[in-house]
């Protein structure tokens, strides 16, 4: 069966049917989910909010620009695009609330690809405590999801605009998996089945790092962001809105072992320029940073230093001492 069979509204009311009954098997019904006061399949959604600060967040994915069908399922389509709105309110310390959903869709696209699709979205938010509340749906020539998504927190945000010359750059975890996941499934050369498996899983389920903002948070920092268009070009936007410039030590990113082994030519320009990874990038005083990276997952490290100079120079520096400033070559939807 197919979109055009049922029609938008009998479609709408498939995917109702499927948010209700998934927040009702669900094992535990989070704090969002019982301060709602209307439903999906209202004019609007309608909750009694917190009394924190709260938060809001938006985000697309297109057919043919970020993802194509031939790479990835509707499964992991749902799950990456719910993931890539909780890593941008994780990287403002907050926790992730509410969601709404925009779909664009052939009408020939397959019922059971929207079911899948909707499993993936709610494999990522039973986990995270997400409750979807609603949408809307258009027909479009090529797929397209929007989700917005709401968050709350009880201190200041982290933001980019606070980070002083002195300060430690950090991230949360390994970078440049993503990348290499997703140069695999584009080259489909021959590796490991382990790495295979690791790398192509970083692509198409990346984590968002909620524990690490909350935790980053609670120590008293103030800068941060999460790392979805590239080490290099993130960190450069960072230096930008707090008008400082950045050091950046290439031995010290941390390189996960399959992603090196896979692509020991290649790993250092992935890190840097890939994109996807969901980590978050922090900077802050010597003594906080070393502490919070102890008590942050595998692959957090300290990998620079925010310096005076040019707004937005990222400065690499090689091992052996050589430094080069950083060219942007991040994700940039009109380059």
């Amino acid at each position: 069966m197919q979109i055009k069979d049922l029609g938008e509204f009998g479609t709408i009311d498939i995917i109702n049917k499927l948010i209700s009954s998934n927040r009702a098997s669900s094992g535990s019904v989070s704090q969002s989910a019982r301060n709602i006061l209307v439903d999906t399949g209202d004019d609007t959604a309608a909750w009694s909010p917190y009394e924190t600060i709260e938060l809001i967040t938006t985000d697309t994915v297109v057919q043919g620009i970020h993802f194509t069908l031939d790479t990835i399922s509707w499964h992991d389509l749902g799950w990456k695009s719910l993931a890539a709105n909780i890593s941008d309110i994780a990287s403002m310390g907050g926790s992730p609330s509410y969601a709404v959903i925009t779909l664009g869709l052939p009408g020939t696209t397959d019922i059971s690809d929207i079911k899948e699709l909707y499993r993936g979205i709610f494999a990522i938010s039973d986990q995270y405590g997400v409750s979807i509340i609603g949408g809307d749906m258009v027909k479009a020539k090529e797929a397209f999801i929007t989700i917005a998504l709401t968050g709350s927190i009880h201190k200041t945000p982290l933001m980019r605009t606070t980070a002083s010359p002195g300060d430690l750059i950090a991230v949360s975890g390994y970078i440049g998996n993503s990348a290499g996941g997703l140069k695999l499934i584009q080259e489909s050369p021959v590796v490991s089945e382990e790495a295979s498996q690791y790398l192509i899983k970083m692509h198409q389920q990346p984590i968002p790092q909620v524990s690490s903002g909350r935790l980053i948070l609670d120590y008293g920092l103030t800068t941060a962001m999460d790392i979805s268009d590239g080490l290099s070009d993130d960190l450069s936007k960072l230096c930008l809105a707090s008008g400082v410039s950045a050091t950046l030590h290439l031995d010290q990113i941390p390189i996960h072992i399959l992603l090196k082994s896979t692509f020991p030519n290649e790993y250092i320009n992935l890190a840097l320029y890939g994109g996807e990874d969901y980590h978050i990038l922090f900077t802050g005083t010597h003594d906080k940073v070393a502490q919070i990276i102890t008590k942050m997952p595998d692959g957090a490290a300290i990998i620079g230093e925010i310096t005076h100079g040019v707004p937005g120079q990222v400065t690499l520096v090689y091992q052996n001492g050589d430094q080069i400033v950083s060219s942007r070559k991040g994700w940039d939807h009109f380059n």
